[in-house]
């Protein structure tokens, strides 16, 4: 009989090492959590009054793991790398954490500042930009490492600090945000350097409260509480400065008592239309997105926070201010009527849709859960436990809008 002929060296230890691969992601010391998965899948949610979040996946529409050790979450947002396996957590207490979704764990925990309200990452990935209340100013890290790349502290023409709001970012590797105290927008471009250009718009109204940045990233608008209407840059021509729209937009002549002010990237965008909250009001405001000019209203149950669009457009929906938090509608944007209204339970704080639209999960903070509803039969899909949740963040929406 004939020896078995021997198989090369090289092969045998590849074949070693793709069984220990496949014991270490499929073994019983992590059967569930360490399987490979793709990104595209995650998402997470925070628990508000705990420090800690969820990372979820959204095909079984579980929790994959409960992390904890973020400090302060009560106004947190998220931004995601490029490829989505790390999300940027921002807390109010101003610390930024940087999260490895597939791995379930923080890399890196700065603490950078003593108050914060969000952050965005650059158009390339690269750049992780913070907006701060307190010292004021915005920071800018590395994506990579989080270590300090600039420190662009925030003062009016008198040399006095004021609170940063409404950060975003922007094409041509550029961050846009509103200082609040000094009533300024200022670009940050860094497109080819290290150190950022600085652009300030001066006067372009009374306490910017929050900004948004349009689709297409051509228009950041940023809302004004000390006044009524909206204060509009075109990026696209930064040159001819910031412009008034919506003159009518805010608490109008008779001031009307506002319980939560609107914020500014829940503003939704559907066939050509803006569908945007009212301040203090009980209306959907609808816009024109090429005039800025209002051509609607929708009469909706309370004082709108948060108005969403469906991935594909069809669909808005709605959630309000206390004393009334403990509904959903749901307006078809084809016939500007409401379809459908929810009562899952007081404070209603963030919806988000999967990122083709089949779903939506809903935070129900004061029942301690996250509902999860199928956005064609409006029935609910399944409910998952969360102590006091408030945002919730997709790795493929990438979603930035927090609470």
């Amino acid at each position: 009989m004939s020896a078995r002929p021997t198989r090369p060296f090289a092969w045998r230890l590849g074949f070693a090492f793709l069984v220990g691969m496949f014991a270490a992601t499929t073994g019983a010391a992590g059967t569930e959590w360490r399987a490979v998965r793709g990104t595209g899948d995650l998402g997470l949610i925070v628990e508000r009054t705990k420090g800690r979040i969820l990372i979820i996946e959204t095909t079984r529409r579980t929790v994959l793991k409960r992390l904890g050790g973020f400090g302060d979450l009560s106004h947190a947002s998220a931004v995601f790398s490029r490829d989505q396996r790390y999300a940027y957590i921002f807390g109010r207490d101003g610390g930024l954490t940087k999260v490895d979704l597939v791995a379930g764990r923080i890399v890196k925990r700065v603490m950078q500042a003593g108050n914060s309200i969000g952050g965005a990452i650059s158009q390339d990935g690269r750049l992780v930009a913070v907006s701060n209340y307190k010292p004021g100013g915005v920071r800018v890290f590395d994506a990579e490492t989080l270590a300090l790349v600039a420190d662009i502290p925030a003062r009016d023409s008198d040399g006095k600090p004021s609170k940063v709001v409404g950060l975003v970012d922007a094409p041509g590797q550029r961050f846009v945000f509103s200082l609040y105290d000094a009533g300024e927008i200022w670009i940050a471009d860094f497109a080819g350097r290290t150190q950022p250009k600085i652009t300030r718009f001066r006067d372009i109204g009374t306490l910017p409260y929050d900004g948004l940045i349009t689709p297409d990233g051509r228009a950041y608008v940023a809302g004004l509480f000390g006044e009524d209407g909206l204060a509009k840059l075109d990026l696209w021509y930064p040159e001819k400065g910031v412009a008034r729209i919506l003159a009518g937009y805010g608490r109008g002549e008779k001031k009307l008592p506002v319980y939560k002010m609107p914020h500014l990237e829940g503003w939704a965008a559907a066939d050509g239309k803006l569908f945007l909250p009212a301040i203090g009001r009980h209306e959907v405001l609808v816009v024109d997105a090429r005039s800025w000019k209002q051509v609607g209203h929708i009469k909706v149950h309370g004082q709108p926070i948060f108005a969403v669009a469906r991935p594909d457009g069809r669909q808005i929906w709605v959630n309000f201010a206390h004393p009334r938090n403990d509904t959903l509608q749901v307006i078809d944007v084809a016939t500007m009527k409401i379809v459908k209204v929810f009562k899952p339970g007081k404070a209603i704080l963030h919806m988000e849709f999967t990122p083709r639209g089949e779903q939506v999960w809903v935070s129900v903070r004061d029942a301690d859960r996250v509902d999860v509803y199928d956005t064609r039969t409006f029935e609910r899909l399944t409910t998952i436990r969360a102590e006091k949740p408030s945002g919730i963040f997709l790795s493929a929406r990438a979603h930035k809008t927090g609470l």
